[in-house]
């Protein structure tokens, strides 16, 4: 399906991690003849870590703020706030209602949460931009955000290997739509739920909430099956995208892919036509950051630039679902904001700690 939303623009871009930072060489108890092929094939070769209390609202937070801060926005023209995560605060409620309250934004607003995961931005943009164009909000705040590398820290073993806990990093980003009358945003996305199972998490919820021993709610993942369809079925979009649009690659200063392994973004960038050197490559650094990958590689390619250059970047986000979304998206790179560190977590009164102490004195 291709959306037009007239009138949007992108205006800024963040992104947040933690302080630490891990080479997987470093932090495996794999061979290390395991761990170098491992890092050949993936592309991945360290991540940042959320600490033990920190989530993916506390980095989008971090990336909010910086906008929030840089832009000196005024916070009553906020008016609508979507979180896009798989791992969020809590199951109730909506962490997008917690970060409005703790970015400090106007009651007068909409806030809410998506369950997605790497087509997350690309959807996310579609969805903020969507309602802005149909609202007073003058401003809206897309954030992206996932720990998926403390999902798996608990459960390293699962049937590919200890390797697989380390596909994933943790990271959060922040979007600023705008109104703009000479502004759009074009969209393709798609959807096939036939697929479900490839990116899998069965267990601890309402369906099987039991969860067997050494399982949790670990994702689990069909990796030829994804292969398949990121390779297939992607370059496809992409190339409709552009006959829809009237765009060919050399329309694009780059292509930013979900970050999901290196040979997979190869193979799609070879099948639409785009210069190896158009491709920009972030997972060697940060991992697989599942909605959160495609700011997060603008922020590391741009952060540190002061031009005051216009970037346009065709993106596209594909996986859990199945789904998958390309946008062309431009942006001034003086604002695509340095990349944000933080140790910091939100304390929301409740210790697990003390939680676990009482339950057991009961």
């Amino acid at each position: 399906m291709r959306t037009k939303i007239e009138g949007v623009t992108v205006e800024c871009m963040a992104a947040a991690v933690s302080g630490k930072w891990d080479s997987i060489m470093e932090i495996s108890d794999e061979d290390e003849k395991v761990v170098e092929q491992f890092i050949r094939k993936t592309g991945v070769e360290g991540r940042y870590s959320a600490s033990q209390r920190q989530t993916a609202s506390d980095f989008c937070f971090a990336a909010a703020q910086k906008i929030i801060d840089s832009c000196k926005l005024d916070k009553n023209k906020i008016g609508i706030l979507v979180f896009v995560s798989q791992t969020s605060d809590y199951r109730i409620p909506a962490t997008a209602c917690v970060l409005q309250h703790r970015l400090g934004l106007s009651e007068n607003m909409i806030a809410f949460d998506v369950n997605l995961g790497c087509s997350g931005f690309v959807y996310g943009l579609d969805i903020v931009a969507s309602i802005m164009q149909n609202s007073e909000a003058e401003y809206g705040l897309l954030l992206t955000g996932d720990t998926s590398a403390r999902e798996y820290s608990a459960y390293s073993k699962n049937k590919t290997g200890h390797t697989a806990a380390y596909l994933f990093g943790d990271a959060g980003t922040a979007t600023l739509l705008k109104k703009d009358v000479a502004g759009s945003i074009e969209v393709e996305l798609n959807t096939n739920g036939n697929g479900y199972q490839a990116i899998f998490a069965p267990y601890c919820g309402w369906r099987n909430p039991d969860c067997p021993i050494g399982k949790g709610n670990t994702s689990m993942m069909d990796d030829i099956e994804v292969f398949n369809f990121a390779t297939n079925q992607v370059p496809v979009q992409i190339g409709k995208y552009m006959s829809d649009t009237g765009t060919t690659p050399d329309s694009y200063d780059c292509l930013v892919l979900h970050q999901a392994n290196i040979m997979i973004m190869k193979r799609i960038a070879k099948k639409t036509g785009f210069a190896p050197e158009k491709l920009l490559i972030s997972l060697n650094k940060f991992a697989n950051t599942s909605s959160s990958s495609i700011p997060l590689t603008l922020v590391n390619e741009y952060g540190e630039s002061k031009e005051d250059e216009t970037v346009t970047a065709l993106c596209c986000g594909f996986g859990v679902g199945l789904s998958w979304g390309t946008v062309g998206v431009r942006i001034n790179k003086k604002n695509i904001l340095p990349l944000v560190h933080t140790d910091e977590y939100y304390k929301d009164g409740y210790n697990i700690k003390d939680l676990k102490e009482n339950n057991e004195n009961d």
